[in-house]
Parts: C-alpha cells; sequence; structure tokens
C-alpha cells in the first residue's frame, strides 16, 4: 500500500512539473500548488503506514499536513480562476478562502498541547495498518465539513459553465470535475467504516485526469472563459491563439474567410503552417508587442477582392499576465465598394458641375449680351413706331414686352447662379432706406412711365437697413418689376417702410389684377428656390420672387404677401435695422413724399 501511496505522491508531482511548464498562467500556477499538496498528502501518508512507533506516525502526519489543509481550498480556487467568478475581488476571496486552511495547519503543528484535530493515538495491537488509530477531533471534523463545502462550491461552478460553454471547451470541465469527485468518493469511503483512508488515491486519480487533460485536451493552455467570452460575444471572424502563436480555436465566420483552417484535423496547430499566404499576418501573429491594433486586410475569395478591417487584441488572465491573442476580422468589403461608387458619381458629377458652369459662361456672354442688345434696339424702335402710329405697332409693344421679360429672366438666373456659386458675396453694410428705393424706382420709371404709372415713396430719411447693396437692388427690382407687369395703365404703386422692433419692414403696394394662383402657391408652400417654375407667360415672375425671397432669407428677414384679385397685392419684405443717424447724420432736409409717373 505505502508502495502505491509513493506511485500517487510520484504522479502528481509529475502532473505538477507539468502544469510548472504553463507557469505563466495563473491557473496553472494553482495546479503546481494544488498537485504539490496532494503528494505531500499521499507521500506523508504512505510514511505512516510504514511507520513503527508514535513519533514516527506524528513525523509522518505532519507531512500529510503540509497538503491536506490546502488540497482542496486550492481546486475551488482554480474552480474559480476557470469560471472567471469575482475577478476584481479575487485577492480578498483568496484570503479569506485560506484563512481556515491556514488555522488548521498552525493547530495541527501544536496539536500536543490543545489535541483539538487529534484528540487522542491508540496502538493496534494485532498489528494492522496503520500502526496507530487516531481519536478524531472537533478541528478535525471541521476540516471535513469545510473541504466538502469547498468541493460542492467548486462543483456548483464547474456545472453552471458547462451547461453554457461550447462543445472544446466542455471537455476541460469535465476533467476539472473528474479531478474533485475522485477525492470525494475515496474519501467518502472511510467515514462509511472503511478503516483505511484512501483519498491520497484519490488524488492520484486526479492527477492521471489531469496529466491526460494537460497532454490531450491543451488544458490550462489558455483558460475556457476567455474562450466562451470570445464566442458568445462576436459575431466577426474570430482567430484565438495561445501565447506561443499556435491557433487554438476559431469560429465559423473566420473558417469562412480562411477556408484551409477546416484542412487541419487537430488544433493547436501552428499559424505558420496554416496561414502561408499572408505573411504580413503572420508577422503580427509573432510579433511580442503590438504597435497598431487595427489593420486592414484583403485577400481573394470565389473570384472577388473581399475587405476586412481588422483588430488584434492581447488576451489576459484575471491579473495582467498576456496567455494568447485574439484576430477579428470585420467585412467591409460592401462599404469599401460603396465608396468607389460614390466616388464614381463624385466624379460624375463633377464633369456635370464643369459643363453647367460652361453652359452658364455661354447664357452670360452669348446669350444675355445679344439680348440686351435686342432689348435697346425695341425700345428706340417702339418709340418710333408709336410716334408714327404705324399699323401692327401694339403688335411691337407686345413683342418689345417678351423681350424685356426674357432679359429679366436671364438676368436673374445669372443672379441666382452667382449666388450658388458662392460668387455673390454677403456684405451686409448701413444703407439708406430712402435713397436706395428712389435710385431702384428711377431705374424703373421709364418702364412705369411706358404705362403712365404712377410711383410713389413714403420712407422717412432716418430709417437705415444693414443690407447688402446688389442683393437689396435686386430685391426692389423683383418686386417693382413685378408691380409694374400686372398693374394697368394709369394705376398706382406705392413704396413704404416702417419700423417693427430692431427690424424695417418695407412694402411695395400696387392696385393692379392681382398675383395668379401658381405664384400664390408658390409663396404660400415656400417651396426651395430650385423649384420655383420657369417658363410660361408667368415664370420669369415666380422665378424673380423666388430669387427676392432667397436674398431676403439671407439677410434674416421674410417675404410675406397679401393679395386680393382685381384690387392689387402688398409684397412685404423685412431687413435688419441700421443706426441712421450713425451713418448719415442729423438734420438731413427731405420731402416726405416722392413720386415718379
Amino acid at each position: 500500500m505505502s508502495t502505491l501511496l509513493f506511485i500517487a505522491a510520484a504522479l502528481m508531482a509529475f502532473v505538477a512539473l507539468l502544469s510548472y511548464r504553463r507557469r505563466h498562467l495563473p491557473v496553472a500556477r494553482t495546479m503546481v500548488l494544488m498537485m504539490l499538496a496532494g503528494a505531500f498528502y499521499a507521500l506523508g501518508y504512505g510514511m505512516e503506514v510504514l511507520a513503527r512507533s508514535l513519533e514516527q506516525v506524528k513525523l509522518a502526519l505532519q507531512i500529510e499536513y503540509i497538503g491536506i489543509p490546502f488540497v482542496t481550498t486550492l481546486w475551488l480556487y482554480q474552480a474559480i480562476q476557470f469560471t472567471g467568478t469575482a475577478e476584481r475581488s479575487r485577492r480578498k476571496l483568496a484570503f479569506l478562502l485560506f484563512l481556515f486552511p491556514t488555522l488548521l495547519f498552525v493547530l495541527h503543528f501544536t496539536n500536543d498541547w490543545h489535541h483539538l484535530v487529534y484528540a487522542s493515538y491508540s496502538f493496534n495491537g494485532d498489528g494492522s495498518v496503520p500502526l496507530y488509530t487516531t481519536v478524531k477531533g472537533i478541528g478535525y471534523n471541521l476540516h471535513a465539513l469545510y473541504s466538502y463545502l469547498v468541493l460542492a462550491g467548486g462543483i456548483g461552478l464547474f456545472v453552471a459553465m458547462y451547461v453554457r460553454a461550447l462543445p472544446a471547451i466542455r471537455k476541460q470541465i469535465l476533467i476539472l470535475l473528474l479531478g474533485a469527485f475522485a477525492p470525494m468518493a475515496f474519501n467518502l469511503l472511510f467515514w462509511f467504516g472503511v478503516e483505511i483512508d484512501f483519498t491520497p488515491f484519490g488524488f492520484a486519480v486526479s492527477g492521471i485526469a489531469y496529466a491526460w487533460g494537460i497532454l490531450r485536451f491543451n488544458l490550462l493552455r489558455l483558460t475556457p472563459l476567455a474562450l466562451a467570452k470570445v464566442f458568445e460575444t462576436i459575431r466577426e471572424g474570430v482567430l484565438l491563439l495561445d501565447g506561443e502563436g499556435r491557433i487554438v480555436s476559431y469560429n465559423g465566420a473566420a473558417a469562412r474567410i480562411f477556408p484551409e483552417l477546416g484542412s487541419v484535423p487537430k488544433y493547436p496547430a501552428p499559424a505558420g503552417g496554416i496561414l502561408t499566404g499572408h505573411p504580413s499576418l503572420l508577422r503580427l501573429i509573432a510579433a511580442d508587442s503590438v504597435d497598431d491594433e487595427r489593420f486592414p486586410f484583403r485577400r481573394q475569395l470565389d473570384g472577388r477582392t473581399q475587405h476586412y478591417s481588422c483588430s488584434l487584441s492581447i488576451i489576459y488572465d484575471a491579473g495582467t499576465m498576456p496567455v494568447g491573442k485574439m484576430i477579428m476580422f470585420n467585412d467591409i468589403t460592401e462599404l469599401i465598394e460603396n465608396e468607389a461608387r460614390l466616388r464614381e458619381n463624385a466624379r460624375q458629377l463633377s464633369e456635370l458641375n464643369a459643363f453647367k458652369d460652361k453652359l452658364f459662361t455661354v447664357v452670360a456672354h452669348d446669350i444675355r449680351d445679344p439680348i440686351a442688345l435686342l432689348v435697346s434696339l425695341t425700345d428706340l424702335l417702339g418709340d418710333e413706331l408709336t410716334a408714327a402710329d404705324i399699323e401692327h405697332a401694339d403688335v411691337f409693344v407686345e413683342l418689345q414686352g417678351q423681350v424685356q421679360s426674357t432679359y429679366h429672366l436671364v438676368d436673374n438666373l445669372l443672379d441666382w447662379y452667382r449666388s450658388q456659386k458662392g460668387a455673390v458675396a454677403f456684405r451686409p453694410s448701413g444703407w439708406n432706406a430712402r435713397q436706395v428705393v428712389l435710385q431702384a424706382m428711377s431705374l424703373a420709371s421709364s418702364k412705369a412711365g411706358m404705362k403712365s404709372i404712377r410711383i410713389t415713396e413714403r420712407i422717412d430719411a432716418s430709417l437705415a437697413v444693414d443690407a447688402d447693396k446688389e442683393m437689396l437692388d435686386l430685391i426692389l427690382r423683383n418686386l417693382l418689376s413685378n408691380a409694374i407687369k400686372f398693374t394697368g395703365i394709369g394705376g398706382e404703386i406705392e413704396i413704404g417702410a416702417a419700423t417693427e422692433g430692431d427690424r424695417i419692414a418695407v412694402f411695395v403696394r400696387d392696385n393692379g389684377a392681382g398675383i395668379d394662383d401658381k405664384t400664390s402657391e408658390m409663396l404660400r408652400l415656400e417651396e426651395p428656390f430650385s423649384r420655383a417654375p420657369v417658363g410660361g407667360d408667368s415664370g420669369d415672375t415666380r422665378f424673380g420672387l423666388a430669387l427676392a425671397r432667397e436674398f431676403v432669407r439671407i439677410h434674416g428677414g421674410a417675404l410675406r404677401f397679401e393679395s386680393e384679385p382685381g384690387t392689387g397685392t402688398t409684397f412685404t419684405f423685412t431687413l435688419p435695422r441700421a443706426d441712421a443717424r450713425r451713418r448719415f447724420g442729423e438734420g438731413e432736409e427731405h420731402d416726405d413724399e416722392s413720386h415718379i409717373g
């Protein structure tokens, strides 16, 4: 029996040696201590069997108790490490767990003083093994209860982990469970009446199981918790490697990226023998440190280039000790292809914009100037034809109006184009509202005079607006042109301004026919400027009003209107107010009313 016990001790010492080769892993260091504790237990028990005196028995028990108090607690602590329990409070938990075993060790070492562990020793006169029978004390019974509670707790942790674990991890968990059941089963025989304690043989069985697990199933090479977390939470392709650069496992997405993974019969396998076609990836795997955790990767699959955004992460155990690497492959092929399509669309759009620029250049130089000349010629001819009262003079007048309308439309179109290209800069400054209006009235006087329309302004000379002069001229020009167009012969147009808080409201009122339904709908719905209709009888009017509204908005104001068919229309727009006295001085003489007609 002593020979068997010494063999059991040697087996557990061998498992400790195998585990020591993985000593960089905390769980492996715990395995070393657990197997050494079991080896001392078996060695001491073998010496107890051979003992021929009470002193030899006590010496053997002292050797046994180097391991007995700690072996089950070390197994529970290993279970905690494998399952990832209480990672943040692991040190405090270890202190509490090993408090009682340490106390038991001290109590047994001083047992002759208090007899709390072994109450007495009785000699077996018949020479049976062991030579002396021990009468257990309260300390011994408490340790037995503590050991069973510890084993039950560890088994509970492993069973819970087994239920949710992947198949590749369950083999390791079963081996660890076997390492707990064997000593427990042999110890139960002793409590059920068998005179010899076979518990050390149970630890020998555990040692054999652990040695088999280390050599066959890579027990301790990588903690199952890390592998479980990878496969539970990551949907991208995943390669899991140990500290020696060997592929331990991979998921289905990784198998689709690297079909060659399926040709390897057994894992772990060296990455260099599998991923031979990807030297850059192998260099990252072999590197001791990771400078850039994210890197691009691509490969040809089924005649198509696949693009991946990859990340390499170092896997740590419960502490800061690296135990392996994890590479994730995120397929971004569709994103890359969409970017290529967007770049092509951007190139085509750039070409279209260049064509549009050329088109508007042609409009500005080759169309606008001839139409402007045509307007001047028709004005001269129209005056002569009207004075001579030539037949069909009214037809020519209509033609003259169409030419002027077309010129107005082209001019507005070019103004809009320049505003879109940024050629029209917004430079607001203080301007006297009355002076700006008078200038606009002067430009519109000839057109108003052809229809005998009276234009009147009633604006206080002290009112000043903070506006861009070019934009303000365009706004007034379009509103006056619109009013003249829809006001009959002998009609009236009034321009006025009033203060509205920190803004100046300028209105243009006529007694004409009113605006049409389409123009009214466009302005009320506030359709985007780009949707303003162009062409037709009222196209130039709508386009001009839409452009005026756009420039008013640039000033932070609003364009509103009131119109009644047959009665007239009032357009009102608001502009920021400027300090008139500061810019134009005080005491300037002016008329309260001016008119052109």
